[in-house]
């Protein structure tokens, strides 16, 4: 009997180990079907540049969206669309799953977002029945709130993920703002689809040029809002209301998500207000959670000519919005550039070795060429404004601008995305030496040494070859 033991011991460990290696292989199996699915999504074939294929219409605007199942988008897992807000128009409080990059095409703006932790430093002179606020000398009950940020065109904006946020358009004239989600972001655990949790709004009438039905319904529930599903009761006990109200609140809103501002519009702290604040607050010393999180900025200019990161005076420039200018991308890990070519200039041939590319025409044309992994052009055509297409990472691409110029904003999945061009002074091929060009290329010495050195005082940007006469 005392050997039995040791043998149903061994038994057991057996049947344990087999179970537990069989979990591995499974684990390892399924985990292997993934990374394949997503390998074959960046088997691309052919690049089109894309429009907006759904159309939401709201009462105060519209929102469009491109085709997130497209494969480029698939790819490079990101989602793009774009709001038009009208004057004295809200979008109202939402927050999404995966960090967005706005940038604003046109109009001005407000956007406020709600972060977790951080305290309502901003008073408003907004009267109120009841609540919490701060009561001034004459009785008045004021309004707090987090900080209000002021956008204008040009600007990029930063929304991570989970943050409840809003923005309302104070200007004369629409306010138009294309935005970009990478879904395969590491905050996203959801799976890869754009997704919306409205904290108000309701019924939008859907326009989609999607062919598919099961893409169109998909599609169809990217935005809804989430609070009037609860039990108006427990939503009663919970804040403290009388059902009444919490049954207005939940009651259905034909308005959409984009709503007109009754009244003479809001009344709130407007960031030109605050800057004696600020200045204030830079004077004192604040904790990590404020220091590094509650007050970092949310918003960069991109188009400002005198901070251009790469200049050329007959080729054009490149302003870009990073980790090391604006911090807040470092925890999305996203970032963004501005391109502005003059007329007849190229984009040097060049890949990005870190993260793949979302480019948005802004204005004017350009001839766009791309270059997969298989060695195949996947794209060879021409680009326009209002267009948007994908270049994935490692894929090599040039861009030649039409004879009025060309202007691009790209949305990057890295907050410290890195390029390698092909021209110029940082090239691949003037790092290696001329006997390996030569031998490469099957060409003299004399022409590798021209291939290193002809573009060597241009960056990226590359003037069009001087005309010559016969």
């Amino acid at each position: 009997m005392a050997k039995a033991i040791p043998f149903a011991t061994l038994i057991i460990f057996f049947l344990v180990s087999t179970a537990f290696a069989q979990y591995q292989t499974g684990q390892q199996s399924q985990q292997q079907q993934i990374q394949l699915q997503e390998a074959r999504q960046c088997r691309i074939q052919r690049i089109t540049p894309s429009q907006p294929t759904q159309r939401i219409q709201s009462e105060g605007g519209v929102t469009e969206m491109w085709n997130e199942f497209d494969d480029q988008f698939q790819c490079a897992g990101v989602a793009a669309l774009r709001n038009i807000i009208q004057p004295n128009c809200l979008s109202l409080p939402n927050f999404s799953p995966s960090p967005r990059l706005v940038y604003i095409q046109q109009g001005q703006g407000l956007i406020g977002m709600s972060i977790p932790g951080c305290a309502e430093t901003y008073t408003s002179g907004q009267q109120s029945v009841r609540g919490g606020g701060v009561r001034t000398r004459q009785g008045e009950q004021r309004d707090q709130h987090q900080k209000v940020h002021r956008v204008r065109q040009g600007d990029i904006v930063a929304l991570p993920a989970g943050v409840a946020h809003w923005c309302y358009n104070d200007g004369n004239e629409e306010l138009v703002a294309v935005s970009v989600n990478d879904l395969n972001n590491n905050a996203n655990q959801l799976e890869q689809k754009l997704r919306s949790f409205y904290l108000a709004g309701g019924h939008q009438q859907i326009y989609s040029s999607v062919q598919s039905a099961q893409q169109q319904q998909l599609q169809r529930v990217t935005f809804q809002n989430v609070f009037r599903a609860f039990d108006e009761n427990l939503m009663a006990e919970a804040f403290n209301l009388p059902v009444e109200v919490i049954r207005r609140m939940q009651q259905e809103d034909q308005r959409g998500f984009i709503v007109r501002v009754t009244g003479e519009g809001m009344r709130m702290i407007r960031p030109e207000e605050d800057e004696e604040y600020e200045e204030r607050y830079q004077s004192r010393s604040a904790n990590n959670m404020e220091e590094l999180y509650c007050h970092l900025k949310i918003r960069q200019y991109l188009d400002n000519p005198k901070e251009a990161d790469i200049y050329s005076k007959q080729a054009g420039r490149i302003n870009h919005a990073n980790g090391q200018k604006l911090q807040i991308l470092n925890y999305m890990d996203m970032s963004a550039e501005k391109g502005n070519l003059y007329p007849n200039a190229m984009h040097a041939p060049h890949w990005t070795m870190n993260a793949h590319s979302v480019f948005y025409v802004t204005r004017g044309h350009a001839h766009v060429e791309i270059v997969g992994s298989n060695g195949q052009r996947v794209y060879y055509d021409t680009v326009n404004q209002g267009e948007m297409f994908v270049v994935p990472q490692q894929f090599v691409s040039t861009m030649r601008a039409g004879s009025n110029g060309f202007e691009y904003v790209a949305f990057k999945t890295s907050s410290q995305p890195m390029k390698s061009p092909l021209v110029g002074y940082t090239s691949a091929f003037k790092a290696m030496p001329i006997q390996v060009l030569a031998n490469s290329f099957q060409i003299s010495t004399q022409e590798a040494q021209n291939l290193k050195y002809n573009r060597e005082h241009q960056t990226m940007l590359l003037p069009p070859r001087a005309v010559t006469s016969s």
